[in-house]
């Protein structure tokens, strides 16, 4: 038996055809959003691993170096009270900066799985052309 033709294959194999190939296309998007949101989330975890270890490190070594802000603002001649306030308040400061720009980097933009997002809107233009 002989196979047939493009130009004689009947419209229910066309449609069967067109069918099977967007399931398939459908299968190979999903399989690109899982490794690109698997991908995402190892990214997370690292980040999350350095910044907590990071901080463990971090925090006897900013109690010392602010005790000896405030004792350089005492021998400058602020009250006891005031050098650790301003000490306090530059240290609440830059806390609060680096907690706005971690925040920023784990942004919804920043984690978007920008690929496959790509991947569909061409995939999408290509069974448009198909269908017409």
């Amino acid at each position: 038996m002989t196979m047939p033709t493009p130009n004689s294959r009947s419209i229910p194999d066309l449609m069967s055809d067109a069918v099977s190939q967007l399931a398939k296309l459908v299968g190979n998007e999903f399989a690109l959003a899982r490794a690109e949101m698997s991908e995402k989330a190892q990214q997370v975890a690292r980040a999350a691993a350095m910044i907590g270890a990071g901080a463990m490190i971090l925090i006897p070594a900013l109690v010392l170096m602010l005790l000896a802000v405030a004792a350089a603002l005492k021998q400058g001649g602020f009250s006891d009270p005031m050098s650790y306030l301003l000490t306090g308040g530059g240290a609440i400061l830059v806390s609060a900066i680096l907690v706005w720009l971690g925040m920023k980097r784990l942004s919804g933009d920043a984690l978007k799985p920008g690929v496959t997002l790509d991947q569909i809107e061409r995939d999408k233009s290509a069974v448009k052309e198909m269908v017409r």
